[in-house]
């Protein structure tokens, strides 16, 4: 008897627990209502090759074609050899600026790096890449006088 009563009172307990269980289906996030529109003429430099301990630049320019405000609230870089410099006051709708991205080529190699933009334009992310090939910079006449001078050893007679 104990038995059956446990049963039906265990059944009753989950009957009553999913009877209790939320209905309604889960919402989807809200889509951004910012008015903001970023649109960049390139997002995509290439250096092409360039000499090692030498830093690089390029500059990229957008414009706000959206009709309210837009405000760039980060610029990252993937590492920290590429440096980004950006408004940090509003653009204006129909307005343009731009991001300059620095590279330091102190490694050699293939690159590629990103600049993450986050801002409140719908999408609010907006990846930059920048490449090349930092290659061994040639020796400058200066730099081969400056070098030391190796002696040879005294021979041994």
């Amino acid at each position: 008897m104990k038995k059956i009563l446990a049963g039906v009172t265990l059944l009753l307990c989950v009957g009553l627990s999913t009877s209790y269980a939320q209905t309604t289906a889960a919402q989807a996030p809200a889509a951004s209502t910012s008015k903001a529109a970023l649109t960049f003429t390139a997002d995509t430099y290439d250096f092409g090759s360039i000499p090692q301990g030498t830093p690089v630049s390029h500059v990229f320019s957008f414009k706000n074609t959206g009709t309210e405000p837009l405000i760039l609230s980060a610029v990252n870089a993937s590492c920290g050899c590429t440096t980004p410099e950006w408004p940090k006051e509003p653009i204006k709708p129909g307005g343009t600026a731009t991001i300059k991205a620095t590279y330091n080529a102190a490694t050699m190699g293939v690159f590629t790096k990103t600049i993450t933009v986050v801002s409140n334009a719908n999408p609010n992310q907006k990846v930059l890449i920048i490449k090349g090939e930092v290659k061994t910079a040639p020796a400058t006449a200066a730099a081969k006088a400056a070098a030391p001078v190796q002696q040879a050893a005294p021979k041994k007679n």
